[in-house]
């Protein structure tokens, strides 16, 4: 199991239970906490998410939930239960369109539409982006998509779209994977959020981690606190339609939902992200005409006004410097479309 799938598994509250993973302990072992020991029994996750698996119930020694403190003795039986049951997780090859951008032996890279998501996880076993990956390069010997050292080497949610970078090697995926650790690739996003502003660029620093109260959601908290993560998005207003702002959003860090959940936390939720509070009418009068005209901005995108616009990185083979660019979708560009006539036809507002 990977340290995605128990992150994702973990989101919700228990409700019945199967069970993952058993294991017995050596006869011959010592006292020893049970976070440190499953840590280093199991491959491809972390103590963090393990002490959380046992915060809420979901491992179990002897058949009885256990706290963080518990240390293991010889013979016990170790049993992580999930809310979920065991899939088969073997990525197959499905025929789903590819908007291939580039692509050489080493690499690709892809625009993805909104709506589609990028990897197989909970509730999205088939119908992803990897599935499109495969089927495109079923007729490449040396890519295998079930090796976790080939294939995506970042991720993007669901219902954004734009541009992502796929390794067919694992020299590049390594290459890759410490750029973007290393903050060597650029990366910026073409954003839509409700609210004016007075300045034209500005700079969002926060941790990034889940929301206590809603674990589908992202929250910020103090850079100086230990809770979550750093982050930092820089933006630039692009243009101003007096109640919705569209930015440029750069990003130093990649956390899971962070332009979204940075732009919540300065007042300007991104326009359209339900989770977020962005399906409101948040800005504006609240004349019919106008709940109309943002209802029907609504229904043209019916999601987060997000769009990965560029991706930058050094080749991993040749080290060449590579930058991408790609226009917003239909949707999106509809949208823009939609606000700025209604800013020609009533600029007395604004």
């Amino acid at each position: 199991m990977t340290e995605e799938s128990l992150d994702e598994l973990l989101d919700d509250e228990a409700q019945q239970l199967y069970e993952h993973l058993r294991f017995q302990v050596d006869k011959h072992q010592e006292p020893v906490r049970i976070d440190k020991y499953i840590f280093l029994h199991m491959q491809n996750t972390s103590r963090n998410r393990i002490q959380r698996a046992i915060e809420v119930g979901f491992v179990n020694v002897n058949d009885k939930p256990i706290k963080s403190n518990y240390k293991v003795r010889p013979l016990d039986v170790i049993t992580l239960m999930l809310d979920y049951p065991q899939y088969d997780s073997t990525i197959e090859a499905e025929d789903i369109p590819l908007d291939v951008v580039y692509e050489d032996d080493e690499l690709m890279v892809v625009n993805k539409p909104a709506g589609l998501v990028v990897h197989p996880g909970c509730g999205n076993y088939h119908g992803t982006l990897v599935n499109a990956v495969a089927w495109h390069l079923k007729d490449n010997a040396s890519y295998n998509p079930n090796d976790p050292e080939v294939g995506l080497v970042h991720r993007i949610d669901k219902d954004t779209s734009g541009l992502l970078v796929v390794a067919k090697t694992p020299e590049a995926k390594s290459n890759l994977g410490v750029q973007f650790f290393n903050k060597l690739t650029s990366r910026s996003y073409d954003a839509l959020v409700w609210g004016h502003f007075t300045e034209e660029e500005g700079l969002v620093e926060g941790n990034i981690g889940r929301d206590p109260k809603n674990r589908t959601r992202m929250e910020v908290f103090s850079p100086t606190s230990e809770i979550g993560k750093p982050a930092i998005t820089h933006y630039r207003v692009k243009e101003k339609f007096g109640y919705v702002t569209l930015l440029e959003c750069k990003l130093e860090t990649g956390r899971t939902h962070q332009i979204r959940a940075h732009m919540k936390h300065i007042g300007h939720p991104l326009f359209a992200d339900e989770r977020y509070g962005g399906m409101m009418i948040l800005r504006g009068n609240r004349t019919s005409k106008y709940k109309q005209f943002v209802e029907n901005c609504f229904k043209i995108c019916p999601r987060q006004v997000l769009h990965a616009r560029t991706l930058g990185f050094t080749h991993p083979k040749t080290g060449k410097r590579m930058d991408f660019e790609c226009p917003p979708p239909q949707d999106m560009t509809m949208l823009l479309e939609k606000w700025r006539k209604y800013v020609n036809f009533n600029e007395t507002f604004f």
